[in-house]
């Protein structure tokens, strides 16, 4: 699996063809406690930068963006009961939505770790 990361503090694990989408531990600081977590249904299609999930916190609302293009095949029901787990475990249980890759080539224009930790150093 490689870890990719975007200008836009969300994070993406890629394995095959499928990746997972989720917020930076920054990000989830940022924001603090999430109260609300709604993403876009399976089966939407979605292009780089589009919205693919809202998170609200006590703070802000905010959208999460897909970092490339896809199909959005499940997002993390358990977050409909507890979004607070974005905030405590943002890189692990707390990922937002796993899609299908239609254009792997777009994940050269991302972040590796190193890339991320120099931007928001």
């Amino acid at each position: 699996m490689t870890l990719y990361f975007t200008t836009e503090h969300e994070w993406l694990r890629v394995d095959g063809d499928t990746a997972v989408v989720g917020i930076t531990q920054h990000a989830a600081d940022e924001l603090g406690e999430l109260v609300f977590v709604e993403t876009r249904p399976a089966g939407t299609q979605v292009k780089a930068t589009e919205a693919v999930a809202v998170v609200e916190s006590v703070k802000a609302a905010s959208d999460i963006y897909a970092p490339v293009d896809g199909e959005i095949v499940e997002g993390n029901a358990t977050l409909s009961d507890d979004p607070s787990i974005v905030s405590t475990d943002p890189q692990g249980a707390g990922w937002i939505v796993k899609f299908r890759l239609s254009n792997p080539a777009q994940l050269e224009g991302l972040m590796d770790a190193a890339a991320y930790a120099a931007f928001v150093g």
